[in-house]
């Protein structure tokens, strides 16, 4: 994976992003360290880009800051992630709602249109096209829910379940599975239908909660 930043306009913004596509897409496994000056020589920045980076990714709760043991990659226990997901349930029920209720149809055709995207990614899964059109899946969701507090509540949640999302959807079952979800998820969008949308967002929720969890092993129920 090239990590070299080759343009400076938004560099701390690239920074971040390129080392959050790492973390999540597992370049960098949970509990590795980061070292400052091996992630600068990497990446061809200077220090002081990549700590406004690192303050970012530590603030989304990727990476952890351990005194006299520097910066490692986050490790999310069981009783963490599962608590994510429940957070996660309750916010994507509620777009889910809002959307049913006030999302355009070009709105609609849109999120459609994502969820095909995707399809296409499963039949060839690549982690990074993964993540990208899962975003752009969001992306859209929210717009069309009109809330722009949960919006951003929901993308910092995303941010903490990347790590599981990607592992739990590199499994094929689990791809196809999440497909037939998303499909009858916008036929519920599309019929303005508010409760069922509600309900088949709940049921996908849950089902990604255990396939994630399903990949986390009880081992790493400490961060030592």
């Amino acid at each position: 994976m090239n990590l070299r930043v080759e343009t400076l306009p938004g560099l701390r913004e690239q920074v971040a992003q390129r080392l959050r596509m790492a973390i999540v897409t597992g370049h960098f496994k949970p509990g590795e360290r980061l070292i400052e000056r091996e992630l600068c020589d990497m990446m061809g920045v200077s220090r002081t880009s990549l700590r406004e980076a690192l303050r970012e990714l530590q603030a989304d709760g990727l990476i952890t800051l351990k005194p006299n043991k520097g910066m490692s990659v986050s490790v999310l226990t069981q009783d963490t992630a599962r608590s994510i997901y429940e957070v996660r349930q309750m916010l994507e029920g509620l777009a889910a709602r809002l959307f049913a209720r006030n999302a355009t149809s070009e709105q609609m055709a849109a999120l459609r249109a994502s969820v095909e995207e995707l399809a296409g990614v499963y039949d060839n899964f690549s982690a990074e096209d993964f993540i990208d059109v899962k975003g752009r899946f969001y992306d859209i969701l929210l717009e069309g829910a009109g809330n722009e507090v949960a919006a951003d509540m929901l993308r910092r949640i995303h941010t903490r379940a990347s790590q599981l999302r990607v592992v739990s959807l590199s499994s094929a079952e689990r791809a196809q599975q999440s497909i037939r979800e998303l499909r009858a998820f916008c036929d519920a969008l599309e019929a303005r239908d508010e409760d069922l949308a509600w309900t088949l967002c709940l049921e996908h929720v849950q089902m990604a909660a255990k396939a994630a969890l399903q990949s986390i092993p009880e081992a790493s129920a400490r961060d030592d």
